[in-house]
């Protein structure tokens, strides 16, 4: 009896010690700071010419990080490759200067940047609308869940439909039309396009409005001109597709047969129907075709007991470029988007190598593409290196950038899984708190390349620091957002300053990140999907 209570008691002293141990682990081995500005510093110099893919900048990017993770003795992570090749189409337009738009009571010239832009995922030299009939076709949205159909009752062979940004919920103060708020999928400029090409469109213009939208016309303009890449698919394509600012569009309904109605309203409206508008438009695009291989950089660190089971940390490598000129300046460095997140997979590495062998394996991949579609994180889906059902949870890092240290967590999509379990345990441990995107309306869950890890059922956390600060307001906190926003997103002026740039608050949503994938790769737990969400089914 007495020697199975010293048995007893042996155990419970054993699993406590470890139990500790763990702890101490976890709270061991800290996120360098350091490393992760001389990171972000290299890959947001000018050396690297803003990292676009199929350039000069993508070969220097893609060997430094291959050459980084060799160095912290990371395996390749696609057999005995570091590289996933993703081919893709690289199409540079050159849209017409002008789109017209004619009908019966007036007609008026659109001028290229200023008042619209056109690109095509066609690889065709050239690419068209003539006279293609304008039909007001709503937030252009078939979604059988909510029984809404903006495209029924018309045959769209020959037709340019017209669409508003976001959904039907947005500003609505209706909870319960789609997701309130909240954007759905439905809302995002790529659904639409798509959908668009489903029903036989030959093209669609998206009329731009800044709040719905979640940015301004400037990156549009800049996001939508140039060189834009895409994955060859059988899926079917728009001739054209288009965006028109918000004064333009006013100027088009103002001819049109909707006249001064508020299509707004309209569109909102359950029983929408499509409207044609008595105006046709014209505008072609003479494109150059350049067929390229794109490369993710993958790579694996080994774990021991579950090693066929892994968590996956992923950041997109690339940006924009060379570009227009903004203010003397045409380098598009990204230090923010997302030499910040790029460089913090480097240093999450280098802690995992610190903190010791783990039982399941640690996977980093820095896709391409993403600033053209999500494109290299979407191949893999399309093309997963692990077993989906293998791996436990993807860990994504995005534009991280703060003043300081951060008392939230901001988690975009919480309420989908139980990764937001993870998130909150590990932000208590750092006497911070949990909240969700208090900006769901802008759909930054269908932002970044945590979205398609999630199509394939793979929980995803996408979270960081972004409402209140320990030594700053929540006031301070949105003027410095808005800031980024207006000045600094996808503009060349997103550049490091390793005198002026603040990291501390990098470098704690780091160490969280770091530390919830330390709790799930020493454990044999998968996080689930919650009821009503709709990634649950491919998990199942």
């Amino acid at each position: 009896m007495m020697t199975n209570y010293f048995k007893i008691l042996a155990v419970a002293v054993l699993f406590i010690s470890c139990e500790n141990s763990d702890k101490a682990k976890e709270n061991a081995v800290e996120v360098d700071q350091t490393t992760i500005g001389n990171h972000i510093e290299r890959l947001a110099s000018d050396e690297f010419l803003g990292r676009k893919p199929f350039t000069e900048g993508e070969v220097i990017t893609v060997n430094y990080l291959k050459d980084e993770f060799e160095k912290l003795g990371l395996l390749p992570g696609n057999g005995d490759s570091f590289f996933q090749d993703v081919p893709m189409v690289e199409i540079t337009g050159t849209p017409s200067e002008s789109m017209k738009i004619s009908g019966k009571n007036g007609s008026f010239a659109l001028e290229r940047l200023k008042d619209f832009v056109a690109t095509t995922n066609k690889p065709d030299t050239l690419v068209s609308l003539e006279n293609s009939e304008l039909v007001f076709a709503g937030y252009g949205i078939v979604a059988p869940e909510y029984d809404w159909n903006d495209y029924k009752g018309i045959d769209w062979k020959g037709k340019t439909a017209v669409v508003l940004i976001n959904d039907p919920g947005f500003q609505s103060g209706d909870s319960t039309l789609f997701k309130g708020n909240e954007m759905t999928y439905y809302g995002r400029w790529t659904y639409k396009y798509e959908e668009a090409a489903r029903q036989g469109a030959d093209g669609l213009i998206i009329i731009h409005d800044t709040e719905p939208a979640a940015y301004g016309w400037n990156v549009v303009e800049a996001g939508w001109s140039g060189a834009r890449l895409t994955i060859e698919s059988d899926l079917p394509l728009l001739n054209v597709e288009s965006w028109i600012s918000g004064e333009s569009a006013d100027k088009m309904f103002e001819v049109s047969s909707m006249k001064a109605q508020d299509y707004k309203t309209l569109a909102r409206n359950k029983d929408f129907e499509p409207i044609p508008l008595d105006l046709n438009v014209s505008v072609s695009i003479s494109n150059a075709i350049k067929r390229d291989v794109s490369k993710n950089v993958v790579a694996l660190l080994p774990g021991t007991e579950r090693k066929d089971e892994y968590i996956i940390y992923s950041a997109h490598w690339d940006h924009f470029g060379v570009g227009k000129p903004i203010d003397g300046d045409s380098i598009y460095n990204g230090a923010v988007d997302n030499a910040s997140g790029t460089a913090s997979l480097l240093a999450i590495a280098e802690a995992f190598k610190k903190s010791g062998p783990t039982k399941r394996s640690i996977v980093f991949i820095e896709v391409t593409g993403e600033e053209q579609g999500l494109l290299g994180s979407a191949y893999y889906s399309e093309n997963p290196i692990y077993d989906p059902k293998k791996t436990v949870a993807n860990i994504n890092i995005d534009a991280l950038d703060s003043p300081g240290k951060m008392k939230d967590l901001t988690i975009t999509g919480y309420g989908h899984s139980e990764m937001d379990e993870y998130a909150k345990e590990a932000a208590e441990k750092q006497g911070r708190y949990v909240i969700p995107d208090p900006e769901a309306e802008k759909g930054y869950f269908f932002r970044s390349d945590h979205f398609n890890f999630a199509k394939i059922g793979i929980p995803a956390l996408y979270a960081g620091g972004a409402y209140e600060g320990f030594d700053m307001s929540i006031d301070d906190i949105e003027k410095y957002n808005d800031d980024y926003r207006m000045h600094r997103y996808h503009q060349p002026s997103d550049e490091y300053n390793p005198e002026t740039t603040e990291l501390s608050g990098i470098q704690l949503d780091v160490q969280l990140l770091f530390n919830v994938g330390l709790k799930l790769a020493n454990e044999d737990y998968f996080p689930k999907w919650y009821e009503g969400s709709e990634f649950k089914a491919a998990r199942e």
